[in-house]
């Protein structure tokens, strides 16, 4: 009988050992993920703040002139104060992931504030523009991508805040970075 006894007690701190390992490697693998998931947007945004060659907050963005899809003219100096653009590619898993939270969040939003440019030379733009059409502005940038050009955008999603006159606010690579994209 104390074989037993002193086998039960043995095994039972074999396991108390082994949950309290366990534990200690799911807490390492959450610090891993936030480092890694870090890393991910770091490279989604194209490293440090202007090391891609982006417009760096504080600077003009490019001129541009175009029409949305419904007609509408904008360019760079017709921008409202605090409008902010999304870019989106229809190739895009991270565009389509985050479609849902971007049109969520315009649909709360003055919709001559928030513009959508979509990269029409890759893929069929229909989910995108049949999304965002009813609560923002959209832009077809197909042939030359004037807009995009004019952000310096390298890499899709990309998030811009700007100021009346096309002075960039923030920049993120995710909607729910830019300070406007936040929930109250």
């Amino acid at each position: 009988m104390p074989y037993l006894i002193a086998t039960v007690v043995l095994v039972g701190a074999l396991c108390l050992v082994d949950l309290l390992l366990t534990l200690a490697v799911v807490r390492r693998l959450k610090e891993h993920t936030k480092l890694i998931d870090a890393l991910y947007e770091l490279a989604d945004a194209g490293g440090p703040a202007g090391a891609s060659g982006g417009v760096a907050v504080g600077e003009v963005v490019g001129d541009f002139d175009t029409t949305t899809v419904e007609g509408g003219h904008v360019t760079r100096d017709l921008l409202p104060e605090g409008t902010v653009v999304a870019f989106l590619s229809p190739d895009c898993r991270g565009c389509h992931e985050q479609l849902p939270e971007l049109a969520s969040w315009a649909a709360g939003q003055d919709r001559s504030r928030v513009l959508a440019v979509i990269d029409g030379r890759s893929g069929d733009p229909a989910e995108l523009v049949t999304t965002l059409l009813p609560v923002a502005q959209v832009i077809l940038d197909d042939a030359r991508p004037h807009v995009a050009d004019a952000f310096r955008v390298r890499s899709f999603p990309a998030f811009f805040q700007v100021s009346a006159g096309g002075r960039l606010l923030a920049t993120a690579p995710r909607l729910s970075r830019l300070a406007a994209g936040s929930p109250a």
